[in-house]
């Protein structure tokens, strides 16, 4: 592919008017958090392209369900996402959220100690 393949230069950003994503909003969100567990809500809610109140939403799912952990440091939440936990829907059935996680959070890199 070239960068004047029209298929390239036609993919939805945020803020775009795409229609559908791969991910819902609670995939979007639990990945977000995953990359910054002391992100705030309102930048989770920028991120995913939802409202605040949507955000704190899909967090309480996530946290009643077991899926992510909420921590209260001082005036500020911080998060920790489960491991071990299935998804959701029958025909990902046998996969867990870390297989997804795996793939769509970087690991930061180590650093050698000299």
């Amino acid at each position: 592919m070239t960068a004047a393949d029209p298929d390239l230069e036609n993919r939805p950003t945020l803020g775009s008017d795409a229609r559908w994503t791969f991910l819902t909003n609670h995939g979007h969100v639990l990945v977000t958090i995953a990359r910054d567990p002391q992100c705030r809500m309102r930048e989770v809610a920028s991120r995913v392209g939802v409202t605040e109140r949507g955000a704190q939403k899909i967090v309480a799912d996530l946290v009643a369900d077991g899926y992510i952990t909420r921590t209260r440091v001082g005036r500020r939440n911080s998060y920790q996402i489960a491991t071990g936990r299935p998804f959701r829907h029958p025909v990902t059935d046998g996969h867990e959220l870390d297989e997804l996680l795996a793939v769509l959070v970087p690991i930061p890199p180590r650093t050698l100690d000299a």
